[in-house]
């Protein structure tokens, strides 16, 4: 209520003092953004740094890195920020739980493998890059390819292949064709995974490759390495020696899990030519040259599948027996 003697302000006079306060109002929380430029630069340098390490440190290692640096981004996030930046803050959590995500799988945790997938689809869909949505779900693919259900591999390769579509020529639809190829091929699905094949080695062309090396790049040593799984289960064997042997003269020196996979699936190709002995020694030295920390069971599996691809009788021979016993010896043992 005005005071005695004061005139009472119109409805268009109170109208334009809501209008002023309400400017005055949004001007100080805009103001109030707690993250600057180059804090923001800060965190997504440190952020590449962490998935140029992912390639090549061990998974229980990097975790602590991750989490560390997921505490940070979320800190920032939890308060008001302005849209590009919020948006981009939504991008580094997808793309930081992500790795975390299949940091656990590679250690066999795979409920909240599942759970870190689910939040990092939660957050690139957050940030509306839709480049970003599509990765994350070929990523995430990689948990049932592995671990099963394989058709729900499938369904996540194609779902991030359509929503890649745009993007014909990047990096991300390579990656989900050449994911969607070997999914189809180790579901069984041999037309369907030949034309996948097919379809990805275009994308691929078409794409170029990538110079970059971090866990979120695609160069041709890993397009190579989707080929070998996808031409490995379809039992194409002598085509796909070959590409193994092409991706491993790109790895070169490289440490990290894709090296082995590439040896492990030239031993199952051994094991499908009928060569166990071939197939079980190159699998159980692929195993001892491994640095412990990296025998995550992701290997394991692959290793026990040079066995399991041995013909019944052979399953149960010293070549298969010694195998076995390498894989279930502690890490201090070997």
């Amino acid at each position: 209520m005005p005071a005695v003697g004061e005139r009472m302000p119109t409805a268009a006079e109170h109208l334009s003092y809501r209008v002023d306060a309400a400017r005055r109002s949004i001007d100080r929380t805009l103001a109030s953004a707690t993250v600057n430029s180059s804090q923001l630069d800060h965190i997504d340098e440190m952020a590449l740094w962490a998935s140029q390490e992912y390639i090549y440190t061990p998974p229980t290692q990097m975790l602590t890195r991750l989490l560390d640096l997921l505490v940070e981004v979320e800190g920032l996030a939890a308060s008001r920020q302005p849209a590009a930046v919020q948006v981009r803050l939504s991008e580094l959590t997808a793309m930081l739980s992500t790795l975390t995500a299949d940091a656990l799988m590679k250690l066999g945790d795979l409920p909240r493998s599942r759970s870190w997938y689910a939040t990092a689809r939660t957050a690139a869909d957050d940030s509306g890059n839709a480049e970003l949505r599509a990765r994350v779900r070929a990523q995430a693919a990689m948990l049932p390819f592995y671990y099963g259900p394989i058709t729900h591999a499938v369904n996540l390769c194609r779902e991030a292949r359509t929503i890649s579509s745009r993007f014909r020529s990047s990096a991300t639809h390579a990656f989900a064709a050449a994911a969607e190829a070997r999914a189809l091929a180790k579901l069984g699905a041999t037309a369907e995974a030949e034309a996948a094949l097919r379809y990805a080695t275009k994308a691929f062309e078409q794409f170029g490759g990538d110079s970059a090396d971090d866990a979120f790049a695609f160069p041709v040593r890993r397009y190579l390495l989707y080929k070998s799984g996808t031409l490995t289960a379809l039992g194409h064997t002598r085509e796909a020696r070959q590409v193994q042997e092409e991706a491993l003269a790109l790895y070169q020196d490289k440490t990290g899990i894709d090296p082995a996979l590439l040896r492990l699936e030239a031993a199952i190709c051994y094991a499908r030519d009928r060569s166990p002995g071939e197939a079980c020694q190159l699998a159980g030295a692929t195993f001892l040259r491994m640095d412990p920390a990296h025998r995550t069971p992701i290997v394991e599996e692959r290793a026990r599948e040079v066995v399991e691809v041995l013909p019944p009788a052979i399953r149960t021979g010293r070549a298969a027996r010694e195998l076995l016993e390498i894989i279930e010896l502690p890490p201090g043992r070997m």
